[in-house]
């Protein structure tokens, strides 16, 4: 038995896949399936989150709609993977969030951006939001932003964690390899190239037969937009307490340096995934998760976004306004992130790894 019609059909899919096999040479996924004889939902939820929605075992399955096997994998995946985000989130009382998860984080972010917005005015002159200011610690203290962003980052963290641990010990991962260090670089190495989100290397489908890496692109924009704007927060966090260096920073300093294409980053990267999952064959999407999907994408979107506005129009009397704007997104995305579609990249590390460590024992067993 398993917990859900999605995981129960996904079952029926695999054991076709078992049969034909003709799609193993395509992605990680059907490799992985040929090592299991039977799916526990563990199984299931590890194979899930190892696809990347190429497309590719749709187009070239021989018994995809309208033939009566009705095989379709990456639809059927989509759904157990996006299961798979709530049935593992922690706490389990927060769990709720992903059932209306584009009007939920529609709705923190409209409560935070409104917090600080109201802070501002509380703490000083409510004409303080529209006057220029010389620094941003001006409208509020360095230590008290960085309290409330330590705070919401440590919950994050333990939050985040949590749901990794439940996923872990679900697919049934076990302790330690002696190649693990291997196995850890392998899968470092494929989620940081995207590696299976090329179809087998013709390309990522999407509205149509003929692949492209478009879908590849915008993702790696997105992610390294993340990664060097979270580096331009690191950088200045040290540059504030180890060399007594506070904001605003010239271009050619690290934060700037950093935050600079990192915004560009969040800004082209998620409207480009939103354009082509406007544009994707429905066929391969599991529209019920949609919501969820765009509240990610608007989410890094308006990060990068009042990021680069907040840059541009510092030494302006609109400064107060983009600054609340900016903090309040950003404060949004960091509480919200347990509990949306950004889960997606942790678990799929994990299935990455898993993977690499499964295919060295069976590279070593096979040399043995």
């Amino acid at each position: 038995m398993h917990a859900t019609e999605h995981l129960k059909e996904a079952e029926r899919l695999m054991t076709v896949c078992n049969s034909c096999r003709y799609c193993e040479g395509l992605c990680a996924v059907f490799p992985a399936m040929e090592q299991r004889r039977v799916f526990t939902d563990g199984d299931l939820n590890y194979l899930a989150n190892l696809c990347h929605g190429c497309g590719a075992c749709y187009i070239d399955c021989q018994f995809s709609p309208p033939h009566e096997f009705d095989v379709n994998v990456p639809k059927t995946l989509a759904r157990v993977r996006a299961d798979s985000y709530r049935a593992y989130a922690w706490p389990k009382a927060l769990r709720p969030m992903f059932d209306r998860n584009g009007l939920a984080i529609a709705g923190v972010t409209a409560a935070s951006v409104a917090a600080f917005i109201l802070g501002f005015a509380l703490w000083h002159d409510p004409r303080v939001l529209f006057a220029p200011a010389e620094s941003f610690y001006r409208l509020m203290p360095h230590n008290v932003m960085a309290s409330i962003f330590l705070a919401v980052g440590l919950f994050t963290l333990v939050a985040l964690a949590m749901g990794f641990r439940n996923f872990w010990r679900d697919i049934r991962a076990g302790g330690p390899a002696p190649d693990d260090g291997r196995s850890f670089r392998q899968a470092f190495r494929d989620g940081a190239a995207l590696r299976y989100l090329d179809g087998g290397g013709a390309g990522c489908y999407n509205e149509d037969e003929r692949p492209t890496d478009r879908r590849r692109l915008f993702h790696h924009l997105t992610f390294y937009g993340f990664a060097l704007c979270f580096a331009a927060t690191a950088a200045g966090t040290i540059l504030h307490y180890l060399f007594d260096s506070p904001a605003p920073y010239a271009w050619y300093e690290l934060p700037k340096l950093f935050g600079i294409p990192g915004g560009i980053g969040l800004v082209i990267g998620p409207a480009g995934l939103l354009h082509q999952k406007l544009r994707r064959d429905p066929r391969l999407v599991d529209e019920a998760r949609f919501g969820m999907d765009v509240a990610f994408l608007a989410m890094m979107f308006l990060t990068g976004l009042t990021g680069l506005l907040l840059m541009a129009f510092r030494e302006t009397a609109a400064m107060g306004v983009f600054l609340a704007l900016h903090l309040g997104v950003v404060f949004s995305l960091f509480l919200t992130m347990p509990y949306g579609k950004f889960v997606h990249g942790l678990y799929r590390f994990g299935a990455l790894f898993l993977y690499a460590r499964e295919r060295r024992a069976e590279s070593d067993a096979a040399g043995g």
